[in-house]
């Protein structure tokens, strides 16, 4: 069998100077089931608001009333998930400490998906609801819905502009596209929103006729107005002019890297955490305005902000060209993935290419005996490794366990392992590095499909799925 990976050892000096974890409770779980609450409630406002314009007794009528029914059904549920599809990735504290930003990313597309599959449904009934009612052609009933009914002009263009976010959002299509032309693309799915739901209140039965179904749908729509200009733009703005935060240096981290380092006024009241990320906008020049997700790759408290990313497109072409002193503007700080997700034990980091530098980041701001802590790292070529100056000195002076996986990738049930132990299974080795699966925090960062194969093979080495903690920033 092949060997076991060479995990760095610390050197005997450091192995009686234990420091006790801290121990910390999560406050995750209640702001997920506030955030549940939120949405459940909101739901059921809109069965309400279905059940009360009489929509039951017209469902069980047949016909034109039937199709109607399921029509204004269709209509309701996608209009609650647009506003959700919008609301998910404005940044709400909410929704952003409830679900965390892996779960936000995958309910976002999930949402999506089914907000623009309800919204072609009820197209399609409505239209042939009405044309039944009217005893007319339905190409003709849609040509009437367009011109002659309030607000259905603009409607006509918000899900033209809806269609275009959903082809762009299909996989094979985003990866067809640059990161920076497919995010501007997306950004029109907020008009596409705002121009499809006003003709609901202007024409549709179940507002027409109920004034507080009106009052509350509007305040739904302004709500959710109100948090993108406050969440996506006034207090990052606002933030980013109190902290005055500036590029310090621009350093190479690896063959194929780089590092920027930030400074600024009270960086502390950002109140950022190991392993948590900003939105960053460098203001070097045209292109400025297109914000990329960047992981801390460094632990905030030592004074500055610091990230560190392969040079692999524009955006982090872009990075390497940065020069001292450029302002730059924040979102965030985002995410969840901090060290106050350990429940205690052991801690194994598993990271590939740039991925490790959110798990450093972590490393440096948890707290954990000698020994207690390992990390192992995923590159094509050892030249290729970020962040090695922080993890010798975390192994130097913590007792960090640290071993690189290096090579092309195996051809087997476990492809995150090199191709140097295909003959490992993946969770042989995770217990090899962790002999008590069940008692260790595991961080994962990666490429989605890489972090899902680990992900599956530490639930077959015994880590409770709750003691794997990850976020994805892809779409």
């Amino acid at each position: 069998m092949t060997a076991a990976p060479a995990l760095a050892e610390p050197p005997l000096v450091h192995r009686g100077a234990r420091r006790v974890p801290r121990r910390v409770t999560s406050t995750r779980p209640l702001w997920n089931l506030a955030a549940i609450v939120v949405v459940w409630a909101t739901s059921l406002v809109v069965v309400a608001v279905w059940l009360a314009g009489g929509e039951a007794q017209a469902l069980r009528a047949g016909g034109a009333d039937t199709l109607n029914a399921l029509g204004r059904a269709a209509g309701l549920a996608s209009a609650n998930l647009l506003f959700y599809q919008v609301l998910l990735m404005a940044r709400v504290p909410l929704f952003e400490r409830g679900f965390g930003r892996d779960g936000i990313t995958r309910m976002h597309r999930i949402v999506g998906f089914w907000s623009f599959a309800l919204f072609i449904a009820h197209i399609v009934l409505q239209v042939l609801g009405y044309a039944i009612d009217a005893g007319a052609n339905p190409v003709v009933q849609v040509w009437e819905f367009v011109w002659d009914y309030p607000g259905m002009l603009l409607a006509t263009a918000g899900t033209g502009l809806l269609l275009m976010v959903v082809v762009t959002s299909v996989r094979k299509a985003r990866r067809r596209l640059r990161y920076e032309s497919w995010h501007l693309l997306h950004l029109y799915g907020y008009l596409g929103v705002g121009l499809a739901i006003p003709h609901m209140l202007w024409t549709g039965a179940d507002f027409v006729s109920s004034p507080a179904a009106t009052t509350y749908w509007w305040a739904m729509w302004g709500a959710t107005v109100a948090a993108v200009l406050v969440f996506r733009l006034g207090m990052p703005l606002a933030r980013s002019l109190r902290h005055g935060i500036r590029v310090s240096a621009v350093v190479p981290d690896g063959r194929s890297g780089v590092s920027v380092r930030m400074t600024g006024r009270r960086l502390e009241r950002l109140h950022a955490r190991g392993g948590q990320f900003f939105v960053w906008r460098f203001l070097d020049g045209p292109g400025w305005t297109r914000g990329h997700p960047f992981s801390l790759a460094a632990d905030p408290a030592g004074g500055e902000l610091v990230i560190s990313a392969r040079i692999v497109g524009d955006g982090t072409h872009r990075l390497a060209a940065l020069r001292p002193g450029t302002r730059v503007l924040i979102e965030g700080p985002y995410g969840t993935m901090t060290a106050d997700e350990r429940r205690g034990g052991h801690l194994l980091m598993i990271g590939a290419g740039a991925g490790v530098a959110p798990l450093v980041s972590v490393l440096e701001d948890a707290e954990w005996a000698p020994e207690e802590a390992t990390l192992l790292v995923r590159d094509h070529a050892e030249a290729d490794a970020l962040r090695t100056d922080a993890i010798t000195r975390l192994v130097r002076e913590r007792g960090l366990r640290h071993a690189a996986l290096l090579g092309p990738r195996a051809r087997t049930a476990s492809p995150w392992l090199p191709l140097s132990h295909a003959e490992w299974t993946g969770p042989d080795l995770i217990r090899y590095v962790t002999p008590r699966p069940a008692d260790t925090d595991v961080f994962l960062c990666g490429p989605p499909p890489w972090m899902a194969a680990v992900r599956a093979d530490l639930r077959r080495a015994g880590v409770p799925a709750e003691r794997i903690h990850l976020e994805a920033f892809t779409v």
